[in-house]
C-alpha cells in the first residue's frame, strides 16, 4: 500500500510560534529517502494569531478555515485508497485527518492518542483557549462542534479512544474524560505495565466492533530534556527508547491502522536538531512498515 505525507503547517491552535515549520523541515529530510507523494499545506502567512489568554477561542475562525482544507485533502487521498501519514504543526490538525478516516469508514474506526497531553478540553473548560488541548474532544464528538463544521459524517466513538502517555491533565478536563468514556494510560502506565501490554489493550479497545483505527502522535510524550523541540513541553516524560517501542508495537498492528499523524515538532525550539531526528525516524520507520507489511496483506487479501 502506498503511502502519502500530508504537511500541515499550521500553529493557530497555541500561543507558541514555530510547529507550522514542522512538517516542511521533516519533509525536507525526507526527499533523499522517499520517493511518494508529498503534499504541504501552509497556514497564511498574513494571519496575526491571537495570543490574548482570556481568549477561548483563539484563532478559531483561522484554524476552521486551515482544517477544512486540508480535510479535502486527508478525504481525497484516503478516497485513492492512499495511507495518509499527516505532519504537524499543532496537534489540532488531526481534527481534520481523523474525521477524514472516520468518513470513509462511516464511522467504524477507533482513536490511539499518544500524547503528553488529552486534549479533551472544551470551549467551556480550557484555562488558556489554545486549541489544540480540544482536538480530542471535538473528533470523539464531545461538543467543541465548532471546530468540525466542515464534517457531515459519524464522529469518533469516545469508548473506543485510547490515549496513552498523558501526563498533564486539567481538572475539569478530567470530568470531560470521565464523562465521554476515555481510556486513558498514563506516562507512569507505560512504565509499570510495559509499552507491549499497553499497546496491546490499547488496540482491544480500539478496534472493537470497528474496520481500523486512526494514531495520532505526538512527540510531546517524549521527555524534553531528550525532545525539547516541542510548543508545550512537559516534564518526566517517556524515553527515546520507549518512544521508539511504541512505535514499533503500533506498527505490528498495522493492517488495522488506516491513518497516521506525527505531530508538534516546533524546529525553533529544537536544541541541536534533537527532536528533528526523532521525529525523522519515527516518520521514515511509520512508511517503512506501512508500504511493505501494508501492501503484502491487501495483496494477500485480493487473492
Amino acid at each position: 500500500m502506498k503511502t502519502v505525507i500530508i504537511g500541515a503547517g499550521s500553529d493557530l491552535g497555541v500561543h507558541i510560534d514555530g510547529a507550522h515549520l514542522g512538517p516542511l523541515q521533516l519533509m525536507n529530510d525526507m526527499k533523499n529517502i522517499y520517493h511518494g507523494e508529498m503534499i504541504n499545506l501552509m497556514q497564511d502567512e498574513k494571519i496575526v494569531k491571537s495570543r490574548n489568554l482570556s481568549d477561548k477561542k483563539k484563532n478559531n475562525v483561522e484554524l476552521e478555515k486551515f482544517n477544512t482544507a486540508l480535510y479535502k485533502i486527508e478525504l481525497k487521498k484516503l478516497e485513492e485508497k492512499l495511507f495518509p501519514i499527516t505532519l504537524g504543526g499543532d496537534h489540532s490538525v488531526a481534527i481534520s485527518s481523523a474525521l477524514a478516516d472516520a468518513k470513509v469508514n462511516d464511522g467504524h474506526i477507533g482513536l490511539i492518542w499518544i500524547d503528553a497531553h488529552t486534549d479533551f478540553n472544551t470551549f467551556e473548560t480550557t484555562v488558556t483557549g489554545n486549541l489544540h488541548g480540544l482536538p480530542c474532544a471535538a473528533i470523539t464528538g464531545y461538543k467543541c462542534e465548532e471546530l468540525r463544521t466542515f464534517y457531515d459524517g459519524e464522529c469518533i466513538d469516545p469508548r473506543k479512544t485510547v490515549i496513552i502517555g498523558a501526563r498533564s491533565i486539567d481538572p475539569w478536563e478530567e470530568d470531560n474524560l470521565r464523562y465521554a468514556g476515555v481510556t486513558i494510560y498514563s506516562t507512569e502506565d507505560i512504565k509499570t505495565k510495559g509499552v507491549k501490554t499497553v499497546i496491546e489493550e490499547a488496540f482491544k479497545i480500539a478496534m472493537d466492533r470497528n474496520k481500523s483505527v486512526h494514531v495520532s502522535y505526538d512527540i510531546d510524550v517524549i521527555d524534553p530534556d531528550i525532545a525539547p523541540g516541542v510548543s508545550v513541553p512537559e516534564v518526566d516524560g517517556i524515553t527515546e527508547e520507549e518512544a521508539t517501542e511504541i512505535l514499533e508495537a503500533v506498527l505490528k498492528h498495522v493492517n488495522d491502522i488506516s491513518s497516521m499523524d506525527i505531530v508538534e515538532f516546533n524546529p525553533l525550539r529544537d536544541e541541536n536538531r534533537k527532536t528533528e531526528q526523532i521525529a525523522l525516524n519515527l516518520l521514515a520507520r511509520t512508511v517503512q512498515v506501512v508500504e511493505e507489511k501494508k501492501g503484502k496483506y491487501f495483496q494477500e487479501k485480493k487473492y
